[in-house]
């Protein structure tokens, strides 16, 4: 699923949360809200990309393994997703009794008290941490809370066209590691004449994924002590990075407009590219001779990558034993077969499957993405991050177009975070 509209979705889950904590005492979902039939389980998912039939398939194969629970998945274009999320935590329509939470969006919810702590349905149905990535299942816990049951992470990855690394004398099976392989390579692959370069620095998305990697990997922290750290030395040094493979470097043209990067990967102009898992089958249909690798380091300290996550959650309403019964073993039943998933491009967040499963180890991408899992980093645990860090993407986007200096870019982010704080 190709995910552009990150910053919308995360302002929309915002809107109408203030006034739904007190729907949290309101049941909904129990065995009477469906005719007695505590054996069907109401799920909702965003995935109207071509991931939705990768989970439709493994709804399916799970109706079709047992007859005790049926699982009624109903997907939900991922534009509109949150706004019904909301309206079915306020009432006005019938809430899910199971549904896929974005890791950016889980404090909006949690701290109103809207989703169920999943720590005793747990413990009493055999789902276990230990059987998934520990980044992935810290990911849910908040306060010592799991709220969450990861199905997959989906951090930044970086895709490289072989054949160009070939006509540039650089070998395809070793793409660079840290920067300073990563701007050689960018240079030998870089031929004005011919329009082509060797990585192509977009301004707008996918900058939500590629700068705070940046900034991770320099040891940042995008908030610090509760406030706005945009600012920051290793914020400033990760933007001025970025800013001069276009304007010192010269690796990229300037003023790249909104998929931009992507046009000129798909006509083999653009010979490295960071974006998500979810570009695979674009690539896969264009034909194209990519290889994936890991980010490389890019910034200064360590190895980092900004990621999102796609986790179960169950609504607070939700109480009736034998449904949550049926919740948990359906998602012991994911946790074990998400190869059909995994062919989607993602790397699902079980254990079974990135690190004992063949058929996922032989896989082009997705064992690449599953690398990375160690030193993800989501976004910052706080409400509504989504228009917090609205601020932050449109100074970096002016900044990359040389309109503004780093610092003075990021010290008006920094500024405009604050008051959107204090309101």
């Amino acid at each position: 699923m190709k995910k552009k509209k990150w910053l919308g979705v995360a302002m929309t889950a915002a809107l109408a949360i203030g006034s739904l904590a007190g729907c949290a005492e309101k049941e909904s979902g129990s065995s009477t809200d469906d005719g007695g039939k505590s054996n069907k389980i109401t799920y909702w998912a965003p995935f109207s990309g071509a991931d939705g039939p990768r989970m439709k398939e493994i709804v399916a194969n799970y109706n079709k393994s047992q007859d005790k629970y049926e699982v009624d998945l109903q997907i939900i274009p991922q534009t509109d997703y949150y706004k019904t999320v909301d309206l079915g935590f306020s009432g006005q329509k019938n809430a899910p009794d199971l549904m896929i939470m974005h890791t950016d969006q889980l404090t909006n919810y949690a701290e109103k008290n809207l989703l169920k702590d999943m720590t005793d349905t747990i413990e009493k149905n055999g789902v276990n941490a230990e059987d998934y990535s520990d980044t992935a299942w810290q990911g849910g816990t908040i306060d010592g809370k799991q709220y969450t049951i990861p199905l997959d992470i989906h951090p930044l990855v970086m895709y490289y066209n072989k054949d160009m690394f070939k006509a540039a004398g650089l070998d395809p099976e070793k793409p660079p590691t840290n920067r300073e392989e990563f701007v050689a390579a960018a240079k030998k692959l870089t031929d004005e004449s011919k329009k082509q370069y060797g990585f192509v620095v977009p301004t707008l998305w996918p900058n939500q994924f590629i700068y705070p990697t940046v900034f991770f990997q320099n040891g940042g922290e995008l908030l610090k002590d509760g406030k706005p750290n945009y600012n920051s030395p290793e914020g400033v040094e990760a933007l001025t990075f970025l800013r001069d493979l276009v304007q010192k470097d010269k690796v990229s043209p300037a003023n790249v407009q909104q998929d931009g990067e992507v046009t000129l990967f798909l006509q083999g102009k653009n010979a490295m590219q960071l974006n998500g898992p979810w570009m695979m089958e674009q690539w896969d249909k264009a034909g194209i001779n990519y290889g994936v690798a890991p980010v490389p380091t890019l910034g200064t300290k360590q190895q980092a990558v900004y990621a999102n996550g796609h986790n179960f959650a169950i609504p607070a309403t939700v109480k009736d034993s034998k449904k949550l019964e049926g919740i948990s073993d359906f998602l012991k039943y994911v946790g074990d077969n998400t190869m059909e998933w995994a062919k989607s491009g993602q790397a699902p967040a079980s254990k079974a499957i990135y690190e004992q499963n063949e058929e996922f180890k032989k896989m082009v991408q997705q064992p690449q993405v599953a690398k990375e899992f160690e030193y993800a980093k989501f976004a910052p645990r706080v409400a509504n991050w989504g228009q917090i860090s609205e601020p932050l993407w449109a100074e970096v986007n002016l900044a990359l177009l040389g309109k503004k200096d780093p610092q003075k870019a990021l010290d008006d982010a920094n500024k405009k975070a604050e008051q959107i704080m204090k309101k």
